[in-house]
């Protein structure tokens, strides 16, 4: 198996993937980043859920996206990945990007843990800004 570079990427690529292919759920190798990422999606209604599966050699995150109404179009829409293995991008309070007029949200790495954009801001923390999600 290759190794990966961006571990954070692949595991949004494979959430944006299995949303737009309308999944019941998909699985990804399992870090703590991004159960974190997949606890702050949650949260923001992006997935249904998602939950440690330690049946394999490996853990794996097993993530159930939500999908927003009955034509089945998923509650994401898109998503970026900003700071990445070769260019770290770090923000302070007052850059933190406010996605589609507060209609998305940002993901930021802060010293007291993974939070939104809206919680960093609300906390006066900067940090590193991991993805843009709508």
């Amino acid at each position: 198996m290759a190794q990966l570079t961006d571990p954070i990427s692949d595991f949004l690529t494979r959430l944006k993937n299995a949303s737009n292919a309308r999944n019941e759920e998909f699985r990804a190798p399992y870090s703590k980043i991004k159960a974190e990422i997949a606890r702050i999606l949650q949260e923001e209604g992006y997935i249904w859920g998602y939950e440690v599966d330690n049946s394999g050699k490996f853990p794996e995150l097993k993530v159930k996206p939500k999908f927003a109404d009955k034509t089945g179009k998923g509650a994401l829409t898109n998503l970026k990945r900003i700071s990445k293995p070769g260019l770290r991008q770090y923000v302070s309070v007052d850059e933190i990007p406010r996605v589609l007029g507060g209609m998305g949200i940002s993901i930021i790495s802060t010293s007291k843990g993974l939070m939104t954009g809206h919680k960093a801001r609300k906390q006066k923390m900067g940090g590193e800004i991991l993805a843009l999600v709508w």
